[in-house]
């Protein structure tokens, strides 16, 4: 039997102690805020996404655009399926909705956080409020770790689950990241990934609030026009540019954020080819050609993006619809059709859902999660360099790293 200490009360740590105490180790799980689970309380808007129903590894590998081939050991030995079973059996009842996304059915994040707590008790894991400082090594091997406080546990292995650098105030501070640096680790280059999109458009501030439902995007390389992401559903303009669920899921695709290099082109009528748009937009002015043009569009837009609309397409707003030309009113639909917002840089990473980068894939064992380093060192869940899309597949990792690091202890 080892002693074993769990460094992290997210998901990956709580099911890494777990699974370890129920092997028969002697497990401490050491927590620095006074609550497991913080940042879990925040995700999907306050619901958590807690898996995603896909039941296949290999579709929650396609999901994982860095390093996905990685977890396939990981999700072998606790999948999808595993994480909603786990949930149910603590008393969670789960629901699938669009995507494959799973949630709890009370749509409270606060039920997954309780049942994790609640597991920890079943299994008999020990916890501790504190702050780890560093992880005590002795000729290659873990032999403890030392709190802040002066407190050194002995142990002769180590989970390292302490998460990225997103939600800071969560507690996700980039800890981990020293600890695993401090011990030879290397650290991929940490970025935001599933974060909202700074722009220079003076538009989006115009538009402060606006939500879209049911449009396309479209993120393109400015210079060359290259598609590099597209995607269709839900977002929003914020004071600072835009965000929403797809261009959290934007964002994850693009690597390096430099001001200009990208521009987002957005379908306001995705549903419309864009001689059937031309064909609306004629039936509508017809109805109205005695409106100023600025004052016709109330059918096809929301009040607080039609000034934005009729300024981007060049248009005189008080020129009478009957006297609009053939040209202006195929320079409205292209713009309805390819509404451009040019992307600046990502918010700050403590916005971030996610964190892009961490430990060095290369240098963990995949088939056990274990440092190839340090003996007795293991990791598991978003400190390692591996991030998902949307869509509970990130809750996945840390629930498949977390299980296999609690078993292979």
């Amino acid at each position: 039997m080892s002693n074993v200490v769990v460094i992290g009360g997210g998901p990956a740590g709580v099911l890494a102690a777990c699974v370890a105490s129920k092997n028969g180790h002697d497990v401490t799980l050491i927590e620095r805020n006074t609550r497991i689970g913080r940042k879990l309380m925040i995700t999907g808007k306050g619901r958590c996404n807690v898996t995603n129903a896909v039941t296949d590894p290999k579709e929650v590998i396609d999901q994982v655009p860095v390093n996905g081939r990685f977890l396939f050991s990981a999700l072998s030995q606790f999948m999808t399926y595993d994480t909603m079973d786990l949930f149910e059996e603590l008393g969670v009842p789960l629901k699938v909705e669009r995507g494959n996304r799973v949630f709890p059915v009370s749509d409270k994040s606060v039920d997954i956080v309780d049942a994790l707590a609640k597991y920890l008790k079943q299994c008999h894991v020990k916890q501790v409020c504190a702050r780890v400082s560093s992880i005590n090594v002795d000729d290659d091997s873990v032999t403890g770790i030392t709190t802040d406080d002066g407190r050194e546990f002995k142990c002769d292995r180590v989970i390292l689950a302490t998460g990225g650098m997103s939600y800071t105030a969560t507690g996700s501070t980039g800890d981990g990241y020293n600890m695993a640096r401090d011990l030879g680790h290397t650290i991929v280059d940490l970025n935001p990934s599933l974060v909202p999109i700074e722009s220079s458009d003076p538009c989006c501030k115009a538009m402060q609030g606006l939500s879209l439902k049911n449009v396309e995007i479209k993120v393109a390389e400015t210079k060359t026009g290259k598609v590099i992401y597209k995607d269709f559903g839900e977002m929003l303009f914020t004071h600072f540019g835009v965000s929403g669920p797809i261009i959290l899921s934007a964002s994850s695709h693009i690597r390096r954020m430099i001001d200009g290099q990208y521009t987002l082109l957005i379908d306001l009528k995705p549903a419309l080819l864009e001689e059937q748009l031309d064909f609306r937009v004629q039936r509508d002015f017809l109805e109205q050609q005695n409106k100023d043009f600025q004052n016709s569009l109330g059918g096809l837009l929301p009040s607080k993006m039609i000034p934005v609309v009729v300024e981007k397409c060049g248009v005189d707003p008080q020129k009478k619809v009957n006297q609009l030309t053939k040209q202006e009113r195929h320079a409205l639909v292209y713009t309805l059709k390819n509404f451009e917002v040019p992307l600046s840089k990502f918010r700050p990473i403590n916005e971030a859902i996610i964190t892009s980068g961490g430990i060095d894939t290369r240098e963990i064992n995949p088939k056990t999660m274990e440092s190839k380093l340090v003996n007795g060192l293991f990791f598991a869940g978003e400190i390692i360099d591996v991030d998902a899309y949307t869509g509970g597949f990130n809750l996945q990792i840390a629930f498949s790293t977390g299980y296999l690091a609690g078993q292979s202890v």
